[in-house]
This record gives structure tokens, sequence and C-alpha cells, in this order.
């Protein structure tokens, strides 16, 4: 591994052989539902609980990840999720009865690219096998970030809708599948927004910056691109991401940008205001749709850049503003 700029890129690639990518119900009258491995119609999984279902969601993923990558999970070195959750307890109890080392983690909706990056480095460090995943509810998250579902709170323009979904991808040495070529671990960005119904302005700077940084250090141009995959920054932070971009960068990434919160709704349909968010949006986007293309070649290089606001209960209630973070994964078809 040698690094350029904040960027760090692998000698010998680590190769992600198996990807799943699952939902909810209404994620599944999206227009992604034919990408998806499962769409679950029921929310609560047949658990006791939203949070019980997110565990169940995410467990689901991972079996079916490491199965399209014809692995055992005791074959597995690591397993890194996570959720957004209290101590990440979505991704404890999901993988809790599989015997398989585990590290929590904590990046928001950025946690899908952070735990990729922590995988291909294992991997590269010397480790045969990682699963990186991660999940989100809209119940559970809705609970412990806003309001209980039963308030009925109106929602702004700018608020985003939590993904019940998850998504996993399991990185070998080596194998067919989908290059990691490059990872780059963001830097805490924050320029005081403090309204948590507006994540998409906590974020997009903090995507400039890593997408901007990610540029520079590859030598590359939007061009050099099939896709520029953020995620998930909504219409909201996808139009200030662009701004941004043009203003304090001198980039124009448009022509070649999507959002995984823009991807996996109808918007108006579908009555989600700035579009989809939460850890599980890039996850399931990602862990599906995405790499399948990269797989298949329809798609031959991708830069993903997962966006997280780093906000909680705690700090919202004293005032806080909301920091972002951007991680970014370079993929490339094998």
């Amino acid at each position: 591994m040698n690094k350029k700029g904040k960027t760090y890129f692998f000698d010998s690639p680590p190769v992600i052989i198996g990807s799943a990518g699952v939902v909810g119900k209404k994620e599944g009258e999206g227009p992604l539902r034919s990408e998806f491995d499962a769409v679950f119609d029921n929310t609560d999984m047949g658990e006791d609980s939203y949070e019980l279902a997110e565990s169940a969601m995410l467990k689901d993923a991972i079996v079916r990840a490491t199965q399209k990558a014809g692995v055992s999970l005791g074959d597995v070195d690591f397993i890194m999720t996570g959720d957004l959750l209290d101590q990440c307890v979505g991704s404890c109890f999901a993988i809790k009865d599989l015997n398989v080392p585990f590290v929590g983690m904590y990046g928001a909706c950025s946690t899908m690219a952070l735990t990729l990056c922590n995988s291909a480095m294992l991997i590269d460090a010397g480790a045969s096998l990682c699963v990186a995943g991660a999940s989100s509810h809209f119940a559970s998250s809705e609970r412990q970030f806003r309001y209980p579902l039963e308030y009925g709170s109106q929602r702004p323009p700018t608020a985003q809708w939590t993904v019940t979904g998850a998504g996993s991808a399991v990185v070998s040495r080596d194998g067919n599948g989908v290059n990691i070529c490059a990872v780059h671990i963001g830097t805490v960005t924050d320029l005081g927004i403090k309204d948590a119904n507006n994540m998409g302005a906590a974020m997009a700077p903090a995507a400039a910056r890593t997408v901007s940084q990610m540029l520079d250090d590859t030598d590359t141009c939007p061009d050099d691109y099939d896709m520029i995959l953020t995620g998930d920054l909504g219409y909201t932070g996808t139009e200030l991401l662009h701004q941004l971009l043009r203003k304090d960068y001198n980039k124009n990434i448009k022509s070649k940008h999507n959002d995984c919160g823009l991807m996996i709704y109808n918007l108006k349909e579908q009555d989600v205001n700035s579009g989809g968010s939460g850890c599980g949006c890039s996850a399931s986007v990602l862990c599906s749709y995405v790499l399948e293309r990269l797989r298949t070649r329809e798609l031959k290089r991708v830069m993903f850049v997962a966006t997280g606001a780093l906000m909680s209960p705690t700090s919202s209630k004293q005032g806080r503003s909301i920091p972002g973070i951007a991680h970014g994964v370079l993929l490339e078809a094998k």
C-alpha cells in the first residue's frame, strides 16, 4: 500500500467477490426494486422490535453475500459493520451468533464506505477474507434521533427518509469480482449546520472535500469515471455539493454524479422529501445495483464517496453543530 495525499493505493487490490443488498417494503416500491437481493414486505421482519428487525435484515445481507461469494462464514477473518443505533447494537445482535471476530464501526450514513476502507486495509495487511456491511431502519432511527412515529411530526422539504435496508460485501485477497484500487478516510468537516432536518447541508462540505482530494490524489478528472457516487446527500445536499465543488475547488462533476439517496426512491411519488438517508441507503444501493454493474463491466470505474452526519441525540439536545464526514473507495471492474 502506498499513499499520495490522503488517499491510499493498493499494489495488489483487494477484491469484492460477493455482495448483497436487501431492503424494506417502501424501498422495494422505488426505481431499484428489481436490483435488490430481497425485499421484505414486513418491516418488523417477524421480530419483537424494529431494532431487532434491523439486526435480522443485516444478518440476512451478510449470509447472502457470503453465499454469493461461495465462502463459508467460518473462513471469514473479520466482520466489520455499523448502524445508527446506540453502541452499534443493530450490528452486534446481527452477528452475535455467527462466531466471527467483529469490529463495530460508526460513520453514520458513511458507514458502508468506512467498513469497506478498513476491510481492504486489513486484507492488505494479511487477512484473507473480510465482510463489510451497514444497515439502517426507518422506524428505529426516527425513534432514536427525532420523534416516535406515533407523534406524526411534519417533515420540512430538506428532510430525508431513513432507508430500511442493509448491504454487505465480501472482500478477499484475490478472486473474481470488483477491485478496490484505493481508499480515502475522510476528514471531519464542520461548517456549523445545526438543523437535524437538513443533513444534506451538514454533509455536503465533507463530500466536496473528499471528492476533490480523491480527484487530485488519483490525478483524474470526472470524465475518467463512469460514475461518481455519493451516499446519501439527497436532493438538497446534491445541489450544495455541486455548488461547493465549483466555488471552492473549481471542479464540476455534475455529468458523472449520482447519489444513492436520489436513486433509491421516486422523490415525489413516494413522498420522501429530499430523498433517502441512513447507513442502509448507500449500503443497499452499492451492494446490489452498482457492484453488479461493475461485475458485468457495464460500469468500469466508480468513485464511491459515502457521507455521514456525525450527530447523536445528546449532541442535538445540547445545541451542538452537526459535523460531516465522507469516506471514499475507488472501485474498478476486474
